[in-house]
């Protein structure tokens, strides 16, 4: 659930060409969102309630029904959720760059930590697939490669249609637990790879 939208061949190539001439950006993406699957992974299975899950998989498997069928139904109700959450997410990215002003951006850019923290809330709003992603981080210029990168490690792993998809299969008091779980892991780990390899 969370290594899959960051951690492919797709996105890694995405993120070369939008980050041209800068192998260690691309590195450090695989890296940060590996890690913040990995750890995420590890300590969910050790507070998470896996109840949650499993009720989840009957709920989906369950009705007797062909295993297509409750395939089909499932993607047709991710596919609703999300349709409108990117639809807002590309208006949002769209509005950003039209309409904050230029001071803003530097202002905000220039310090780190306010950086980091702006451009992870962004990637929870924004919503923005992870193949096109890169391409929008690559044009905020103003901030620096770590905060780029912790764009491109929370955005796949934490957003708004992320939310509200987790919310609808597994129940808002996962999605309440898990969501900034995911996103503090994430923006730690980009943190990491950032100082590592940036």
């Amino acid at each position: 659930m969370l290594s899959a939208p960051a951690v492919n061949p797709i996105v890694l190539v995405a993120t070369a060409v939008a980050f041209p001439g800068q192998p260690r950006m691309v590195l450090a993406r695989f890296l940060g969102s590996l890690a913040t699957s990995i750890v995420v992974g590890l300590v969910w299975s050790r507070v998470g309630d896996q109840a949650w899950v499993v009720r989840t998989r009957e709920r989906l498997a369950g009705g007797g029904g062909p295993r297509w069928l409750a395939f089909t139904s499932a993607a047709r109700h991710d596919l609703w959720d999300a349709g409108g959450w990117l639809v807002v997410g590309a208006a949002a990215a769209a509005t950003l760059q039209v309409l904050v002003p230029r001071s803003l951006l530097l202002a905000v850019a220039s310090q780190p930590a306010l950086a980091v923290l702006a451009l992870g809330g962004l990637a929870v709003v924004l919503a923005i697939c992870s193949e096109a992603d890169a391409f929008v981080a690559a044009s905020l210029r103003e901030f620096s490669l770590t905060a780029r990168l912790v764009f491109l490690v929370v955005g796949p792993a934490v957003d708004v249609k992320l939310i509200a998809m987790q919310a609808g299969g597994f129940g808002r008091r996962f999605a309440v637990r898990f969501a900034p779980l995911t996103f503090v892991v994430a923006v730690v780990c980009a943190l990491v790879a950032g100082r590592m390899l940036l």
